[in-house]
């Protein structure tokens, strides 16, 4: 009885049992993944006058920083994951339910959808170019930036779930400050290889809107693989340890004090 249980709340019979709790949460990613991708591909936008060329480092504060504002008002609805390599990593370590991942995922998909098409409407038709579509370097090849999404989404990834370890004593400061600088960092580094996706809802949106679809595997595989794998080490090898019940700290001193 308590396997055929545990299985049902892995599938979603919770997130069932609680379908407003569970809408709410959708449309928080829905919300927060188009927000992302309208502020964020925005900053990419070039060619307002001759003097004007977005830099890596406007362009990784602005995805980093809306990352960390986007977490920071709806952590507390879905978990703030904007990403579906993070919800896969959630999924694949069992922090949420199969229903719920999948659902998450279409929801980010398609925010990301309607976050660049309101980029191109919001764009003067001349200035749109790809809306911030990620594309590798003519200098890459398609299986090298397959590793440089894993990599830059497996850091990203490492850093949520060392955010939310709540057997963790010593985190002080801001988890969704972290976790954008994390994005932000990444970005500086991976502008120039791949655009630096580190998210497959963040990449499809101008994908299908700009209709630019070379090398889409590497956006869809590289970071969702990254996520899965920073999620296992994390949960399995680099957690933290359950804090001490104060109980058996009291017992401790008591027997030291003894002898």
């Amino acid at each position: 009885m308590a396997a055929r249980s545990n299985l049902r709340q892995m599938l979603g019979s919770g997130d069932i049992a609680n379908k407003r709790a569970l809408s709410v949460a959708l449309l928080a990613e829905f919300l927060g993944t188009a927000i992302l991708v309208l502020i964020g591909c925005g900053s990419c936008i070039t060619g307002w006058d001759s003097h004007y060329s977005p830099t890596i480092v406007q362009i990784a504060l602005a995805f980093g920083v809306t990352v960390g504002t986007v977490v920071q008002f709806i952590g507390h609805v879905s978990g703030g994951h904007i990403n579906p390599a993070v919800t896969f990593a959630f999924l694949v370590t069992a922090k949420i339910s199969l229903l719920r991942a999948v659902l998450y995922v279409i929801v980010q998909c398609l925010g990301g959808i309607v976050g660049a098409g309101l980029l191109k409407a919001l764009t003067p038709s001349n200035l749109q170019g790809n809306l911030g579509a990620t594309v590798l370097s003519e200098h890459l090849s398609p299986v090298q930036g397959f590793v440089v999404e894993l990599c830059i989404t497996l850091v990203l990834v490492f850093t949520v779930f060392a955010c939310c370890d709540e057997n963790r004593q010593d985190i002080k400061g801001s988890a969704p400050l972290a976790i954008g600088l994390s994005v932000a960092t990444c970005h500086m580094f991976a502008i120039k290889y791949t655009g630096s996706s580190m998210n497959t809802a963040r990449s499809i949106g101008p994908a299908v809107v700009a209709n630019i679809w070379t090398d889409y595997w590497v956006y869809c595989l590289g970071p969702i693989l990254g996520g899965v794998i920073a999620g296992l080490l994390y949960d399995h090898i680099f957690s933290a340890p359950a804090p001490t019940p104060p109980s058996e700290v009291t017992e401790h001193l008591e027997k030291v004090e003894v002898h």
